[in-house]
């Protein structure tokens, strides 16, 4: 039997301190919000492709989904997981959740079933919304699991009717709204949402936050990076329901009073008409989604004029990205590095390039402070190499039904263990090398995939760069690149790639011996680059004889020649 009591692991005294220095609103996401709403009913609230919602208009839209949420017998403490594309609808639920002190446990879209699986056994959802384009396959395991698991009592579908045992989430905004005095109270240090990361684990975590956490926490670095009075209008590349996009509620709307301007999935010709249309202030993505954007011919200064900056999350960003970005937007760069674990730093507007490109800004302990640790947990000096660790008025409560997970990566006094390297200079900025888990070994010797990718990046006419380890009976691991180039580029070979690499300074065990082409790199549900997916690719073609590999790699080669668009191929080192 799983453990639904969700406990915060940071000490009640260091959230208390939090509180008296002011970090915290102590209100719940849906008080927030309400007090946004009346003092700016008429402000755009959502800009998407279905059009524009006001802050009044999604006020009404939230109370309706109260009402229907209630009538479904939901309370405090229960949990409404959903599966859906970025829209208004994700913000309502998260909203509404939080008005009755439930849970929202938001699933990215394109979460396969096992993850989808493992994510609502975890988290014991009262209620499930899912598209109505999810697999028939997830929702028949969904009925089997309503008739086997008592607290499932609710599946919900959008976008089309319910089928038998189904509801139907566009007849919950037929509802009355409900009347705020008739809501139960909530605590604002209680659970408001679940965030999934997959991290290294064999199945995705999730990790529970507070409504202080969430606001006080995710939605400050926003105010800091903002610093104006006029409220932010930003467009999220990302999914709402990855770590990343959590802040788009709480911190967009609820903090800070802003607009969101939302496309249902990323594509970068949709991405240049949205933001001409709603005129973004910061496009926040993953380094492959500017990448891709700053490739497509579309692109042009006038329509990105209203952009002040670039925020960059997810992945460390190569210098020619952020040079690029620069150039062609004219704007600031700001590289995220955060977590849904609980880790926050960034750069600030107007900074450096060198500062940009050679960190990830100075940590703020009023958002999250960061340590730099030996293997026994000493702190390190200025600029010794160490993991970075984490705790702040960001800082999450706790794995969800996952003791082994708290009890690794979690100490008594709330902090938590990234498993990332890096170390922080004499001005306290914070230099990230990679995960102490991603190094390649080859033959014994230790190879950052980060530094490879970051030097390739350099090489004329590519788009997208990843380096992941390839297994080898002789040296354990050998060094598999991926590439993405630009459309009508030629492809180079291994030797020209390694021989620009060796120009740069790279040294000889750190060549890649394996290439293989994509159109587009894979990403995760979360829009990054899915490296296990890569991996994959390379252990199957390196899993089959040498011979039948050999003829593998010239018949790719010959479609390649017949097909110039063909998705991937694979050059012998």
């Amino acid at each position: 039997m799983i453990d639904s009591t969700i406990l915060d692991l940071v000490p009640a005294s260091v959230r208390a301190q939090w509180k008296c220095s002011g970090f915290y609103p102590d209100q719940s996401l849906y008080e927030q919000f309400v007090q946004r709403a009346n003092r700016h009913p008429d402000r755009e609230a959502v800009c998407a492709e279905e059009g524009t919602r006001s802050y009044g208009a999604l006020l009404e839209d939230v109370r309706r989904l109260v009402m229907a949420f209630q009538g479904l017998g939901v309370v405090a403490g229960d949990v409404i997981a959903y599966q859906l594309p970025n829209s208004w609808k994700c913000i309502a639920i998260d909203l509404a959740a939080a008005a009755v002190g439930a849970i929202s446990c938001p699933i990215p879209m394109g979460r396969g079933r096992l993850d989808f699986e493992s994510l609502i056994r975890r988290c014991q959802p009262r209620c499930v919304i899912i598209d109505s384009a999810s697999s028939l396959e997830i929702r028949e395991w969904l009925d089997a699991m309503c008739a086997s698991q008592p607290s499932l009592r609710h599946r919900v579908l959008s976008g089309a009717q319910g089928s038998e045992g189904w509801l139907t989430l566009d007849d919950f905004w037929r509802f009355e709204p409900v009347v705020d005095g008739r809501l139960p109270p909530v605590d604002p240090d209680g659970p408001a949402r679940f965030l999934v990361s997959s991290g290294t684990e064999s199945e995705p975590k999730l990790v529970a936050y507070s409504h202080n956490a969430l606001m006080g926490g995710r939605g400050r670095f926003l105010e800091t990076l903002h610093g104006e009075t006029s409220p932010p209008r930003a467009f999220y590349l990302v999914p709402l329901a990855s770590a990343f996009g959590s802040s788009a509620t709480a911190g967009i709307l609820c903090w800070l009073g802003g607009t969101l301007i939302l496309n249902s999935g990323f594509d970068p010709a949709r991405v240049i008409q949205t933001s001409a249309r709603y005129q973004p202030d910061y496009l926040l993505g993953v380094p492959t989604m500017f990448q891709r954007l700053l490739a497509d011919p579309a692109l042009t200064e006038a329509a990105m004029a209203s952009v002040r900056a670039v925020i960059s999350g997810g992945a460390l960003v190569d210098e020619a990205t952020v040079t690029k970005c620069c150039r062609t937007l004219g704007c600031d760069f700001v590289s995220l590095y955060g977590s849904a674990d609980g880790v926050n730093c960034h750069h600030r507007r107007g900074e450096s390039m060198e500062r940009v490109i050679g960190t990830v800004g100075r940590p703020n302990p009023a958002v999250c402070e960061i340590r730099i640790v030996d293997p026994r947990g000493q702190p390190c000096p200025p600029n010794e190499l160490g993991e970075v660790i984490a705790r702040g008025p960001l800082s999450p409560m706790q794995y969800v039904n996952a003791p082994e997970l708290d009890e690794r990566y979690r100490d008594p006094e709330g902090w938590v263990r990234t498993g990332d390297l890096g170390l922080l200079d004499e001005q306290g900025y914070l230099v990230l090398k990679g995960r102490i888990k991603d190094t390649i070994i080859r033959g014994g010797m230790n190879v950052s995939p980060a530094q490879i990718e970051a030097q390739v990046s350099h090489y004329p006419h590519v788009v997208s760069a990843a380096c992941v380890p390839v297994p080898d009976p002789d040296l354990g691991q050998r060094i598999g690149l991926c590439l993405s180039m630009e459309p009508t580029a030629p492809r180079p070979r291994i030797t020209e790639l390694n021989r620009y690499l060796g120009e740069r300074g790279l040294e000889r065990h750190k060549l890649p011996e394996y290439v293989r082409y994509y159109r587009h790199l894979p990403l995760s549900p979360a829009g990054k680059v899915d490296k296990k997916r890569l991996e994959a690719d390379f252990y199957c073609l390196n899993a089959v004889p040498q011979a039948t590999l050999n003829q593998a790699v010239a018949l790719m080669r010959a479609q390649t020649e017949q097909h110039p668009l063909a998705p991937s191929l694979m050059q012998e080192g």
